[in-house]
Formats: C-alpha cells, structure tokens, sequence
C-alpha cells in the first residue's frame, strides 16, 4: 500500500509540474531558451498646458491590454497632481488633478508594449462594457436629406452589412464624389472626423459603429495627436467588425494598439485655456524572462502574478541560485545512493558547487584543497588542547576566516585576482569539512578520509558542470513547477535498495571464487 501511494504521488507532482510548464509555453509564451529576444515599445504621452492658478482636471484616454498587444509596464510623471485611473465604457483612463497650479507644466504617461504573437482576429467578441446604445445622429435640415439620399442608394446596392459599410467607405474616399457627398464631406479636416462622420451615417441606418483610435507599432517617431490612426468597428451578428475608413478594406493590423474607443476626444481638461497632447514611440529589444517582472499587474494572468518574476529584482537573483539546489539534490541522491560515492555530509557537495559557481571550477578546486589542507593542520593541532567540540568548531571558523583573509591579501598582491574570490566559500561548510575529515582520520585512517574528501569534489565538480548548462538554470527560475518533476524522481530514489554500481566492483572478488569454484 505504502509503495502504491509513493507511485501515485510522484505521478501527481509530475502532472501537476508539467501541465504548469506546457501552460506557461503554449499560452503565456514564455521562452524555452535564455536570452530569447523581444520586441518592446515604449510609449510615451506628454500633456502640456499652462495653468493660471485656477482649479485643474485633466482627462486622458489610456490603453489597455489587447489580445495582440499586452503592456508590459507602465507609469506616470505627475509633477504634485493628484493622479487617479479610471475605467469607463470600456475605455481607461487617466485623470490628473491639482487644486491650484502656475505656470508650464508637463504631464506624462509612458507605456511599454510587446506584441504577444498571438494573431488579431478580423472580429471582436461582444462585450456588453462596451456596446452602447444607438443614437441618431444630430443631423438636420439639407446635411440630413443627403445622409438619407446616400444611405438609401447604397443600401439597394448592398446584400448585408459588411457589403453595405464596404461600400459607404469607397463612396467617401471616392475622388469623383457626388455633390451629396461632398456636402458632407465639406467639414471634415482630419481622419478622426471622417471616422465620427462614418458612424453617424451607419447610425442613421441602424447599424451599431463606433470609432476606434490607435497608434501603429511601426517606427520610432514623434508626432502629435492628429497623427493617430483611426478604424470603425461595426457590430453585427454578435461580433464587432473593424474597417479602415481609409481603405475600406476589412481587419485591423497586427501591429494597431488601441488607445480607446468611442466619439468622445482623447482629452477633456477644466480650468485651462488649452492643453495639448504629442506622442513618442521607440522600440528596443529586451530578453524575454525579464519582461515579465515589470508586467502590469492589473492585466497580468494568474501565473504571471505567482511567479518568481513578481518579486523584486534583488530577491530575484537569489533564488536564481536557489532553484538550482534541487537539481544538486537529486544528483547527490543519485550518486550517493545508485552509483555508491561517498562523500563528506550529505548535502555538502551542492554547497561547494555553489561556490564553485562564482569561483570557477579550476581555481575553486585550488582554493577548497589549499583550505582543507591547512585547517587539517590547524584542527590536529587543537585536538592536542583537548577542547571541547563547540569550543573547537569555533576556533576552527576563526581560524579559516583568518586563512581565507590571507590568502585573499597575498594573491591580491601577487597580482592573482581569483584568489579574492576565496570569499565566496561558505565559511561554516569548510569547517564542517575539516571537522568530518579529521574525525574520519582518526576513526577509520587517513586512506578513508582521503577518499571521502575525493569523492566529494567529484560529485561537486559534477553537479557545477551541470548546473553551469545555461538552459538547465533559465527552465528552474522561469518554470519553478519542473522542480515538482525532480521532487517526484527524488520520491522514487528514495526506495531504491538494490547494488550500488561501486559495489559490483567492490565484491567483484566473491563472484570470481564462485566461477572458479
């Protein structure tokens, strides 16, 4: 029973590891391999204005995480104003206010945006947030008549909707307009007002639209609010359908980031005379496990929130070597217990490793020797004080700190940098080593102890050659839940009681008596 339940445990944590690991591949898109680089933008909003110590509000539209699009980080510069973000209609946004305020004065939001590589589809999903009622538009009088006479004619021309909106967009980018169209045409400056006008028209035919506006992740530039891009989004069959007003042709690019949706404009303010907004855009690339780690925790999925990348970056880097010691367990478990090494404690071969980590295998193996061979000197010298054990251990510490401290200044002298690195050690692992070296001396020869010593630099010399393999330390620190995997291998170990391999060769004497017999 007791083996049944260990089998069905180590099958659970298997599971439960790797379907972490093939959700965090397959829908959150994390990297396989280190230094897998990114696509980011960073961009930014810059709201001027002038105030004249009156009581300020300003509102601006900011995006939010799309399908295609998700926002890495964001931030704000406020300069002493009250800062607050809303949701409204679908849209977010943000609202700066400041009783009382003089002089020029700029405000900031700054955005970094990767594209997810998940393909935009053509179609929106209904979202009732964001539907609105319709509303006639306010037309009136001769601008009314031809709305109509427009709306009507296109409307025998056409078999659905797609192909009557298909055909309202040629009709306006045509370059021989009929006097209808160009009566309606006649007030309409920018490209944002050919897209309010295209949703008023759609209105009045009973067809739910609304404009969208947004920026290109194209190239880096500056540009100022009337460069934005803008599309309708027509609702139908449960969907909403963008076309661009320019082009009439159907979808949305890949690249388009949505800054907000709706008729009403990108920035509201009260107590100014004028207030203006330009824009910046500029990419870089950044590797990918990073990102995650200054992802805006509002739009972020459940993993992302719970992950290792969630902690701050100081504490990060810790348990980039933490989640390593997991691996040098079960390579301990593995070649104490299957193949027969032994070593000096159990768990003092991945601590050396560690160090050898920042020491470098050559030079580290240097130092572990040139240490444990003085304090075996040190140690049989206090054993002829006959100290008590903690009394000794401590006089050990102090004396390997003091040789860790020479050496350090003698080969700083010498020119030998490495030797600094001495200090990287763990101080109370080399006293435990001296100390389990020198009782082994005593009780069992100085052969015994000679080979326990070997054999712990050789499995730490192993596990640092596995822990230096650059992919093994990226896949613990960004997939965690693989460590369930190899707590699930070190389970099953753990009722291994068959020949070690060294065994084989150690009685390999019996069974050639027994052939010979």
């Amino acid at each position: 029973m007791k083996r049944k339940h260990l089998f069905i445990l180590a099958m659970v944590l298997t599971l439960a590891g790797l379907g972490c690991f093939y959700y965090k591949v397959r829908q959150l898109k994390l990297p396989l391999q280190p230094k897998v680089q990114t696509m980011l933008w960073t961009l930014e909003a810059e709201v001027a204005f002038k105030a004249q110590k009156a009581p300020i509000k300003i509102e601006l539209f900011i995006p939010k995480n799309n399908p295609n699009i998700a926002i890495t980080n964001e931030s704000f510069i406020s300069r002493e104003f009250g800062l607050n973000t809303e949701t409204e209609g679908g849209n977010r946004k943000a609202v700066w206010s400041k009783r009382q305020a003089k002089g020029k004065i700029h405000l900031y939001y700054r955005g970094v945006f990767r594209l997810t590589g998940v393909e935009r589809t053509l179609e929106a999903p209904f979202d009732r947030r964001d539907k609105t009622e319709l509303r006639k538009p306010d037309f009136s009088g001769t601008r009314l008549e031809a709305s109509t006479a427009l709306i009507a004619e296109l409307f025998d021309k056409s078999a659905d909707m797609e192909s009557f909106v298909i055909a309202l967009l040629k009709r306006l980018n045509q370059s021989d307009e009929s006097a209808a169209t160009l009566f309606l045409l006649d007030k309409m400056k920018t490209t944002e007002d050919k897209a309010d006008l295209i949703v008023r028209l759609l209105s009045l035919a009973d067809i739910q639209a609304r404009a969208v506006h947004g920026i290109r992740l194209v190239q880096d530039l500056k540009f100022a609010r009337s460069d934005l891009k803008h599309w309708v989004e027509v609702f139908d069959n449960g969907k909403w359908h963008p076309f661009n007003p320019e082009t009439a042709e159907k979808g949305i690019p890949a690249d388009y980031l949505v800054w907000w949706r709706g008729g009403e404009p990108l920035l509201k303010f009260k107590g100014l005379k004028d207030c203006k907004v330009a824009f910046s855009l500029a990419r870089n690339e950044e590797e990918t496990q990073f990102i995650v780690s200054d992802r805006n925790p509002k739009g972020m999925p459940f993993l992302y929130r719970f992950s290792l990348f969630s902690l701050p970056l100081q504490t990060q880097s810790v348990y980039r070597i933490l989640m390593l010691i997991p691996i040098g367990a079960l390579l301990v478990v593995l070649l104490r217990n299957v193949i027969g090494i032994r070593t000096l404690g159990t768990f003092m071969p991945v601590l050396i490793a560690l160090a050898l980590r920042e020491t470098q295998l050559p030079v580290g193996l240097m130092l572990f020797i040139v240490l444990v061979g003085l304090g075996l000197g040190v140690r049989r010298y206090l054993e002829q004080l006959k100290l008590l054990v903690v009394p000794r251990l401590a006089a050990v510490l102090t004396m390997v700190i003091l040789m860790m401290a020479a050496f350090s200044v003698v080969t700083h002298l010498l020119g030998l940098e490495q030797g600094l690195s001495v200090a990287l050690f763990p101080m109370v692992i080399l006293t435990m080593a001296i100390e389990r070296m020198s009782i082994l001396w005593e009780e069992t020869g100085p052969g015994d102890a000679l080979r326990q010593g070997l054999g712990t630099l050789i499995v730490a010399t192993f596990i640092y050659l596995v822990m230096a393999v650059p992919i093994l330390a990226h896949l613990v620190f960004v997939f965690p839940e693989l460590n369930l995997v190899l707590l699930a291998a070190i389970l099953l170990l753990g009722r291994y009681s068959g020949y070690r391999l060294t065994e084989f060769i150690r009685f390999k004497v019996f069974n050639t008596k027994e052939k010979s017999s």
